[in-house]
């Protein structure tokens, strides 16, 4: 774990962020990112509906942010990695929750990790809350896709409100995720009705629709940057597309745009 520079952002919080420390790949905070956050305790079309956005968003070249949870967060994470950065409650040395360290030791190697917290640092149930702040101030929207009334993910709202992020929510039933449909009958979130229209609003050369149907040249150079990788496998057409503006070549390495 190595020791980062803090994003103005995180200093310009309520509760500013006066250190940070990272395990990963750097780059991720560079690039338009989407907060994805909600329930632990998840309905399984919140998670199912959770990875299939976060996968839309990854194949388009969008990070997606979480934290480390279970439930929504790592639904969030399974279906945007690489793509995806978790913000961890505790050092970076404690993978928590154990029931994901696995999950989290992927993202450690292939997403990133990142903590205000260092090694030895005691764990306070704070944290938990606090870390809810990083998330919702590193992205350039906050996603709910479920939410209890007392959820810890209003919290995440209230943090989003405070940066100025745009927060949007999953339709859901009368009844279900309370705490989501609060925010918009409070005009503080708007309901996402379209993923593909939802994904074009972050990557407009995204290819992707609301079906879920993804651009597989797209979706490749997402996962593996290697321009030699990229032409083996779809030839020339990848200069078709640097031609058309969807991704950009620069030495050998393909970056979606």
């Amino acid at each position: 774990m190595t020791a980062i520079p803090i994003p103005p952002i995180l200093s310009a919080l309520k509760e500013p962020v006066k250190e940070l420390y990272a395990q990963g790949n750097l780059e991720l905070l560079k690039r338009t990112k989407v907060a994805i956050v909600g329930s632990r305790k998840a309905l399984l079309y919140s998670k199912n509906m959770t990875e299939r956005l976060s996968f839309m968003l990854s194949s388009a070249g969008v990070v997606v942010v979480s934290g480390g949870a279970m439930g929504v967060d790592a639904a969030a994470h399974r279906g945007a990695m690489p793509n995806t950065i978790a913000v961890l409650p505790t050092s970076l040395d404690i993978l928590y929750p154990k029931i994901n360290s696995a999950l989290l030791k992927e993202i450690s190697e292939s997403g990133l990790l990142i903590s205000e917290y260092g090694k030895g640092a005691p764990v306070s149930k704070y944290n938990f809350v606090l870390r809810n702040r990083i998330v919702a101030a590193l992205s350039n929207a906050l996603v709910i896709a479920q939410a209890d009334l007392n959820s810890g993910s209003l919290r995440s709202a209230e943090y989003a409100i405070e940066c100025g992020v745009p927060i949007y929510v999953f339709p859901h039933r009368i009844g279900e995720s309370e705490g989501s449909a609060q925010l918009v009958k409070n005009g503080q979130a708007e309901v996402i009705e379209d993923f593909g229209a939802f994904v074009k609003i972050f990557a407009p050369q995204s290819d992707i629709n609301g079906n879920g149907t993804k651009d597989e040249l797209l979706a490749f150079c997402a996962k593996n940057s290697d321009l030699n990788e990229c032409l083996r496998q779809f030839g020339d057409k990848i200069y078709e597309y640097e031609l058309a503006g969807k991704i950009e070549i620069k030495g050998m390495r393909v970056k979606i745009v």
